[in-house]
């Protein structure tokens, strides 16, 4: 096991902001370093729900948070003396979750986002929203190909860590790697941040190929293609384009991209097989679709920026506009 002593003489101290799937799931990761967690949540049923059952059984059934994990809705409770603050609520939220946190946070305090997506009004990236309110350079992302499930089963996983500053990519290794979970660091958050916003959106389009009845071979081929495109996005907007080879660009497309437990590609896998509007809007209302949020965002901040990537338009189309899933098999034979 990693060592957690980070220059000083006891366990660190992780806040989550979340208790959803992902946040249950990172917070096994902390607790097997030794870490002292609290969770927060402003949703009263949540809280109640993990001091009463221990777990998120509705998004992570059957999986325990740590046993001497301390559940809170007091922001203030939360951050005071954490040494690691884990923003991992849905993108729509980090505005609100961002502007209390300022009104408690310590300057000395490591904030590392694990949410993922491009907020709609601004087309601002997490980290973005985050320093609207904060202004820190103790601030990391970090995204890569992980389920939740795979990461509470103790499975390798592997993740990207993105930051500028020395210290905070320090203090999340300590924290969260260990002989399960597996960095690779980079100091584009950028391309990171874009990379783990578009592959849910990428992922419905995957999702109606396959519900479609297309084989494996097609689905590789639009992946592929999609590789070319999000690479070209991420140099036009100031990223580095080897970033899409890394856990963050091509680990998580592949992942989300290709398997039915991503709800972004399940989404678009009852699409694709044409399921009835009620069961499709059923599944959207019960499950979290980060690609939908995400969708409207990054096609209003290409028009903002003047970048064309016709892969977004025509997905946009589909979802909203209604027009013909047929057309994605063109675009892939005559792109």
């Amino acid at each position: 096991m990693i060592s957690l002593i980070y220059d000083r003489g006891d366990n660190l101290k992780v806040t989550i902001l979340g208790t959803g799937a992902y946040a249950v799931a990172l917070s096994l990761m902390f607790d097997k370093n030794d870490c002292d967690i609290t969770f927060w949540t402003k949703i009263e049923k949540e809280a109640q729900m993990l001091e009463r059952e221990r777990e998120n059984s509705i998004v992570l059934p059957g999986v325990e948070i740590p046993k001497n994990s301390v559940i809170t809705m007091s922001m203030k409770e939360a951050v005071t003396n954490a040494d690691l603050i884990v923003i991992a609520v849905p993108a729509k939220y980090v505005d609100s979750v961002s502007s209390e946190l300022k009104t408690c946070i310590d300057p000395s305090q490591h904030i590392c986002i694990a949410s993922k997506g491009i907020e709609q009004e601004t087309c601002s990236f997490v980290s973005d929203i985050l320093m609207r309110y904060i202004k820190s350079a103790n601030i990391a992302v970090i995204s890569g190909p992980s389920f939740a499930s795979d990461i509470a089963s103790f499975a390798p996983i592997g993740l990207t860590l993105a930051t500028t500053n020395a210290k905070t990519e320090k203090l999340i290794k300590a924290a969260l790697q260990n002989d399960s979970l597996k960095l690779r660091t980079t100091d584009d958050l950028i391309g990171v941040e874009l990379c783990g916003a578009l592959k849910n959106v990428i992922a419905i389009a995957s999702g109606i190929i396959a519900g479609m009845g297309y084989p494996e071979s097609t689905k590789a081929m639009f992946v592929t293609e999609s590789l070319h495109d999000v690479k070209e996005l991420i140099k036009s907007l100031g990223g580095k384009e080897n970033t899409i080879l890394s856990f963050a660009g091509f680990g998580d497309l592949l992942l989300t991209a290709t398997s039915l437990k991503s709800r972004n590609f399940k989404l678009g896998y009852l699409i694709g097989s044409k399921e009835k509007k009620e069961v499709i809007d059923d599944y959207i209302a019960n499950n979290t679709i980060e690609g939908l949020y995400t969708l409207k965002s990054i096609y209003k901040l290409l028009r903002n920026r003047e970048v064309d990537m016709p892969i977004i338009d025509l997905i946009y189309d589909i979802i909203y506009e209604e027009r013909d899933i047929n057309d994605l098999i063109k675009y892939l034979i005559y792109k």
